[in-house]
């Protein structure tokens, strides 16, 4: 049951003309009071033909035209306006059922608590079999106006609990890091349009497709249509943006202040999470690091787990994946890049909650994203593989988190997105593990190494051996033999990146897993000393002819490693 509490009004006459017609498409039919601040003597225009919209008007109004009178200055936002909706799989309710339920809306919004004689007058109308609008005007009878600070809190605990005493649908519990729902207004402005998104979901999205990319506020908003408010230095103190084609009906464009698009793109908040200053990289790490961005940003995900242990550093962690996730839809094979950019819409709720985030506990993670979001060529088949899988483990890990807290709307975001991106991964590494079973190593081999498998994880041992992408595991493993590793301590390795027990198909998941982390060959330690000696051998530019030139003789690493031991 949702209970959506709209802007004040003043026009009670206004809203009853609305309640009573007939709707914007005939929808309204039968409509008629079920509740009231007293039900007696109330003219109700729906059953008596002798009653009128300006006579139930002003009856609502008597209080703010008595405070009016008193007081010089005149109320004038006082009509309250709250629509409630059951679901459309809901039972009906019948009008003694809904008249009880605005009892209780209203008791908890602060518009007339049980017991309170003087509190405001208001009326529930129906006009259709799931939902009703509750109208009040906010001046009590003893003049005073109500406290509604945080009305919408306390109305949406008490659908919760209508939907538990009525056996209603049980809608998840809100924590104030939702996205406002889009109005009707918005809804058909969008639909006359011929828009998919109303004008603040598109730009939610395009706000959010640009956060990988840039590194200050600044710079985040220099794509985009932005009204900014400076101060008298020059720094931006706040800012709006408008979709192109949103107008108003003075044909001037309509912005709107970020923190309105969504709580977590207020400038404050932007900035913390752009602008959070940490160590920078010393020159030389960055020649051990990994070669490609998309090989970065699977190492970095390996870190996720060790994060959660603090609630600050986890919130951190989980904010910087969507903008992994984001960063990869915009760089991702154009046949995956649909599906991944659902999974980063669904992901956007489970990036922010209650708990405040550290947001330089997740720098490496972030960087990695803006690698990403930089970089000019795609990823190669086994590259995108293994940063998917990273991503559903962490995904999984991310939800995990979530219902621990009890952040229920953030656990099943990630479960959303979970589900994108196994479509994603399966999609993914469908080529490769064709290729891979079309040259499978022979029996012999493929017995021999489904031993290493039993004795290097043996609690998975037979998961793995009857998995379909068995055969094509056993050619990775041949593969990385045939460069120097040794296959058991590969698959040692692999198990103990993360956890096994939730994967689907645990041979893919160690396939991609092994990939990325042997997909170097073991340097020949002779090999290495050979060409040392080869570079050393003449340090100095010779002085006699070319002719008699001293020449360092090598001998081949081959012929090196066949040459017996003294």
């Amino acid at each position: 049951m949702i209970a959506a509490i709209k802007a004040p009004g003043a026009n009670t006459r206004g809203l009853l003309a609305y309640l009573y017609g007939r709707g914007t498409h005939d929808e309204h039919f039968d409509p008629h009071i079920v509740a009231g601040f007293a039900m007696l003597g109330m003219p109700d225009p729906g059953r008596d033909e002798m009653a009128t919209l300006t006579e139930l008007a002003r009856h609502l109004d008597e209080p703010v035209r008595l405070r009016n009178s008193e007081f010089g200055e005149p109320v004038t936002d006082h009509v309250w306006h709250c629509p409630v909706r059951a679901a459309p799989e809901d039972r009906y309710l019948s009008d003694a059922e809904w008249g009880e339920i605005a009892q209780r809306i209203v008791a908890a919004a602060g518009i007339a608590p049980v017991g309170d004689d003087v509190a405001c007058r208001w009326i529930a109308v129906r006009h259709a079999d799931d939902h009703i609008h509750i109208l009040a005007t906010t001046v009590r009878e003893d003049g005073r106006r109500p406290k509604l600070h945080d009305s919408g809190i306390r109305v949406g605990d008490a659908c919760r609990e209508i939907e538990k005493d009525y056996g209603l649908r049980r809608l998840k519990k809100g924590d104030r890091t939702g996205t406002r729902r889009p109005t009707q207004a918005e809804m058909h402005k969008a639909q006359r349009l011929g828009w998919e998104q109303t004008s603040k979901e598109w730009l939610q999205d395009r706000i959010r497709a640009a956060i990988p990319h840039a590194k200050s506020a600044e710079e985040l908003l220099e794509g985009i249509r932005v009204k900014a408010r400076r101060g008298p230095s020059g720094d931006l103190l706040g800012y709006a943006v408008g979709r192109p084609g949103d107008l108003n009906k003075d044909d001037e464009q309509i912005f709107h202040p970020g923190g309105k698009i969504a709580p977590d793109l207020s400038l404050p908040k932007i900035k913390t999470r752009l602008e959070s200053s940490h160590p920078e990289e010393h020159p030389t790490a960055r020649r051990t690091q990994p070669s490609t961005p998309w090989h970065r940003a699977t190492d970095a995900l390996d870190s996720l787990h060790t994060d959660l242990a603090d609630d600050a550093r986890a919130q951190a962690h989980i904010t910087a994946l969507g903008e992994l996730i984001e960063a990869t839809a915009q760089t991702a094979p154009t046949d995956l890049r649909a599906e991944l950019q659902a999974a980063s819409q669904a992901f956007a709720r489970a990036q922010r909650s209650q708990i405040r985030a550290e947001d330089r506990a997740a720098h490496t993670l972030r960087n990695a994203a803006r690698d990403i979001a930089h970089t000019a060529t795609g990823p190669d088949g086994s590259a995108l593989a293994a940063l998917v899988a990273a991503l559903v483990w962490a995904a999984i890990v991310a939800g995990r988190w979530h219902e621990a807290k009890g952040h229920a709307h953030q656990a099943d975001a990630a479960r959303q997105a979970l589900q994108h991106l196994q479509t994603v991964a399966d999609h993914a590494l469908t080529p490769e593990l064709t290729d891979l079973a079309q040259r499978q190593p022979k029996e012999e081999t493929r017995r021999t190494l489904a031993s290493d498998v039993r004795a290097a994880i043996p609690d998975h041992a037979e998961r793995i051996l009857t998995d379909t992408g068995w055969p094509a595991l056993a050619t990775v493993l041949a593969d990385a033999e045939a460069r120097g590793h040794k296959p058991h301590q590969l698959l040692k390795e692999a198990a103990a990146q993360r956890e096994l027990a939730t994967a689907r198909q645990p041979a893919r998941v160690l396939i991609t897993r092994i990939q990325h982390t042997g997909r170097n060959p073991i340097p020949n330690r002779r090999a290495a000393a050979a060409r040392l000696r080869t570079t050393t051998a003449a340090p100095h530019p010779p002085l006699g002819p070319p002719s008699v030139q001293p020449t360092a003789v090598t001998t081949p690493p081959a012929e090196q490693q066949r040459r017996p031991r003294r």
